[in-house]
């Protein structure tokens, strides 16, 4: 606390002397604020009626001061570093499992194929019990996270619960974790190749590269390519740059960008020879597809190299920096905004509440022009070519996966003796004995009419009005809604079912790899790319 204090009154004094040689009223006020911010802090810790984490309450001093900026700038302290090591270089340091918070377990949902815990023998369907012998019952999977992260070569002990229920205990050792950028690559039909992209971290544009060249070293007759950067949130803008590079000559300009410190206005132009600049290329995108990810697929727009199928995507226009802030800490800091070929920024100017890019009206986006001429606008995402509908996420597939449900039930039909020989030829074929599950586990969820009856039920009861007669048979119409939104939505089911049963087997390239049997995008992609005529018209109208 004393360090703290010290170094904050050290920081003022600085900014004082400099407010003396430059402008004295801007750093008067920072030397000013921070002095009661010091004092406050203080006194605040030393007087307050109930003991106080001090560490607690200058994280929310900070988030609080962070958040009136922008969603991208945020403090990065020391038990959040290996997440970020895991956007910049796709590795941390831990075991390789994700564990989620499911109806009073802490549950294994998935783990990394050769990571620490898969050669453990940990599985998803797993339930965590203790670490190290402390018992986790009453902790939340936030507060695993520490323990499980550490050194790479030190080791501690994990007793799960198995789906049979018998206990197990296994010593782990921490290591650096390797996630796939490129968790799958192959053909999806004789000539069209697939490449799924999950995160721009280090390595990404090699790898992508890599991935392109087997499939065309291995399938001559290749005729067309499927870049998937849906859910990708993003990375390294280098990587993105690189990426572009693969389908884009040399000393062609991808992005600029232009900030208040004129040392962050740069441009970024491809800069090696090209993998292939003729192949068709396709890259899908969602709602989830942001910043590099819509650095590549607005450049690739931008200069008509590919055509862009899905939907809007989320309107990401800054570059974020990182600056050390000691004691293992980092401020992630908004220091620019990006610019692609056509001039244009597709930063949302909205957010919502929760941070999130609010769509901005297409009257409201001005209008740009691609190489070919094409109209595209700004403010707000990358537009698609092509749109298509996003998938219908019917409340009750989400209060399927909300709860867990799918893992669950995998894992029953895994305990029973379920056997996959290929991941492609596999059909799930028992909703009625899916449904007889959900009996079992007595599955309830409230839909948002059920909330507002609630709502409406409790204030009858307090302005003492009778409408029990009239909310019984309402409720009673809500459940027979809910019966007939399970049917309505098998097909939808039965494919998480599948995807599931996938990644017990092949981990997250199984997934991938079952989920392109129906995906209704990469049809429409498959389609695009077999019809040369369609292709060109989009390209040059």
């Amino acid at each position: 606390m004393k360090t703290l204090l010290k170094y904050m009154a050290l920081a003022g004094g600085f900014f004082l002397l400099a407010g003396f040689n430059s402008d004295k009223g801007k750093y008067y006020e920072i030397a000013k604020n921070l002095e009661i911010f010091t004092n406050l802090y203080k006194e605040v810790n030393t007087y307050y009626v109930d003991d106080l984490d001090p560490s607690e309450l200058m994280r929310k001093g900070i988030d609080a001061m962070l958040a009136s900026l922008d969603p991208y700038t945020n403090y990065i302290s020391e038990t959040d570093i290996e997440s970020y090591r895991y956007y910049t270089e796709g590795r941390y340091h831990g075991i390789g499992a994700e564990v989620e918070d499911a109806r009073d377990r802490l549950l294994v949902v998935s783990v990394v194929k050769d990571g620490p815990a898969d050669k453990a023998g940990i599985k998803p369907g797993d339930i965590v019990l203790a670490v190290d012998g402390q018992d986790a019952k009453g902790k939340k999977a936030d507060d695993l996270l520490p323990m499980f992260q550490g050194v790479p070569g030190t080791s501690f002990t994990l007793t799960v619960q198995k789906p049979s229920g018998s206990e197990q205990t296994v010593t782990i050792t921490r290591e650096d974790v390797n996630v796939d950028n490129v968790p799958y690559f192959g053909m999806i039909t004789d000539d069209i190749g697939y490449v799924s992209l999950s995160i721009f971290s280090r390595g990404a544009a090699a790898n992508v590269k890599k991935s392109f060249k087997e499939l065309k070293t291995q399938h001559p007759n290749l005729k067309g390519l499927v870049l998937d950067l849906r859910g990708n949130g993003g990375g390294l803008l280098a990587e993105a740059v690189d990426i572009v590079n693969i389908f884009i000559p040399a000393n062609q300009v991808v992005v600029t960008t232009k900030g208040k410190v004129v040392e962050w206005d740069k441009v970024f132009a491809t800069r090696g020879n090209p993998t292939d600049t003729e192949i068709p290329l396709v890259i899908l995108t969602d709602k989830n597809t942001a910043s590099a990810s819509e650095i590549v697929s607005g450049s690739i727009q931008d200069l008509d190299r590919g055509v862009i199928i899905g939907q809007r995507t989320y309107g990401k226009g800054l570059v974020q920096n990182t600056k050390d802030l000691g004691y293992n800490s980092k401020i992630k800091l908004t220091t620019a905004k990006y610019y692609i070929p056509s001039k244009r920024c597709i930063q949302s100017i909205r957010y919502d509440d929760n941070g999130e890019p609010v769509e901005i009206p297409d009257e409201e986006r001005a209008i740009f022009y691609t190489k070919n001429g094409r109209p595209v606008k700004d403010g707000g995402g990358i537009d698609p070519d092509i749109k298509l509908p996003a998938p219908d996420k019917a409340p009750i597939v989400k209060a399927l996966k909300d709860q867990f449900v799918f893992v669950d039930f995998v894992t029953d039909l895994l305990q029973h003796g379920l056997t996959v020989d290929s991941v492609e030829t596999y059909h799930f074929n028992g909703f009625d004995k899916f449904k007889a599950f959900l009996r079992a586990r007595h599955f309830h969820y409230d839909t948002e009419s059920e909330k507002l009856l609630k709502d409406l039920e409790d204030k009858a009861a307090a302005e003492h009005l009778d409408f029990a007669d009239r909310i019984r048979a309402m409720r009673a119409d809500i459940e027979r809604h809910k019966e007939q939104e399970l049917e309505a939505n098998k097909a939808v089911i039965i494919s998480e079912i599948e995807k599931e049963v996938a990644a017990r087997f092949k981990y997250q390239e199984g997934r991938v790899r079952i989920s392109l049997r129906n995906d209704p995008e990469v049809k429409e992609a498959i389609q695009v790319l077999k019809d040369p005529q369609r292709y060109r018209n989009i390209l040059h109208p």
